[in-house]
């Protein structure tokens, strides 16, 4: 892989190069999703996670315009300490290259920023989606979900969007939707939703297997695994969805949308829940990262790549 504005670690290069598990993780939870100092410890207890299940793990973020897939503790620090960081989905990967800024990747962007790697396994916390305040405002996230052949580990979709209509959109694009051990399609802070996945599998080899025989049928979306949190730290959808609407209403009311939607929605709930939210915002993350770590063990395949 030879791009001017692409870089990667000497050690993604050469578990590329060797053929051992990668797991790519985005950034954005750095940058925009969680405040410090929690951030930082837990960037840093994600990648932890994936290294004690056997895998490299490979932070996608943007360091003075560069692309960067890996990144060292420094430059965790200096991302999580940055006050001036873009949020790059696909439209903002030039602004930021062109301006030389730092950014955090969206899942969608991460997602972009992997494939040109080779990577294949990717953990993240929660997709985005179709958000309730306006059935126009549809996460890239999806479109990306839709186009890029990946194996994208989370919680389900962000309990702050319209769960239904976000799985609507996916069937409609193609994108198998699987639960890991349930039948049910995660909330996000919730392990029920009162909605289906389009298949239950229960180990990380038959996911393996499956996005196997997805993709060698000429099949190009991701397959979105959906993984419950843990039930020590998860809130019912009974608790959590009268706060989930008090926090939209307070985002139409003071004209929040676009990009700042979400983090503004995140932020309320959990002072709404008294950091409850958050708590089960970060076990669930790493939860996530354990699982994507065992199904890129068994997804590995040799790809050479040089160290850029």
């Amino acid at each position: 892989m030879k791009n001017p504005n692409i870089t990667l670690t000497p050690e993604i290069a050469r578990a590329l190069n060797f053929g051992t598990p990668i797991v790519a993780l985005e950034s954005t939870v750095i940058t925009h999703g969680l405040p410090q100092p929690q951030n930082l410890e837990l960037a840093r207890d994600m990648e932890q996670q994936v290294r004690d299940n056997d895998a490299t793990p490979a932070t996608v973020a943007l360091l003075d315009g560069e692309v960067r897939i890996g990144l060292s503790d420094e430059e965790l620090v200096r991302l999580s300490e940055s006050n001036s960081v873009l949020k790059v989905s696909h439209r903002d990967f030039a602004t930021a290259i062109l301006k030389k800024k730092n950014g955090g990747t969206t899942v969608a962007g991460t997602m972009f920023a992997a494939q040109l790697a080779g990577i294949k396994v990717f953990a993240t916390g929660g997709i985005g989606g179709v958000h309730k305040e306006s059935s126009f405002d549809i996460s890239t996230d999806l479109r990306a979900l839709a186009e890029i052949p990946m194996i994208v580990v989370c919680a389900g979709a962000k309990a702050i969007l319209d769960l239904p209509a976000t799985l609507e959109y996916l069937e409609t694009m193609g994108v198998p939707v699987v639960g890991y051990q349930t039948d049910e399609f995660p909330a996000f802070y919730s392990r029920e939703s009162g909605l289906n996945v389009s298949v239950r599998l229960d180990s990380p080899k038959e996911i393996a297997d499956f996005a196997r025989a997805h993709w060698d049928l000429g099949m190009r979306s991701a397959v979105l695994v959906t993984n419950p949190v843990p039930e020590s730290e998860a809130i019912s959808q009974v608790e959590m969805e009268p706060m989930i609407l008090q926090a939209s209403a307070e985002a139409i009311e003071q004209g929040i949308h676009g990009q700042k939607l979400t983090p503004f929605l995140l932020g309320r709930i959990s002072e709404l829940t008294e950091g409850k939210s958050l708590r089960t915002n970060l076990a669930l993350l790493l939860n996530n990262a354990r699982l994507a770590a065992r199904i890129a063990a068994e997804m590995t395949i040799p790809i050479k790549v040089k160290a850029i």
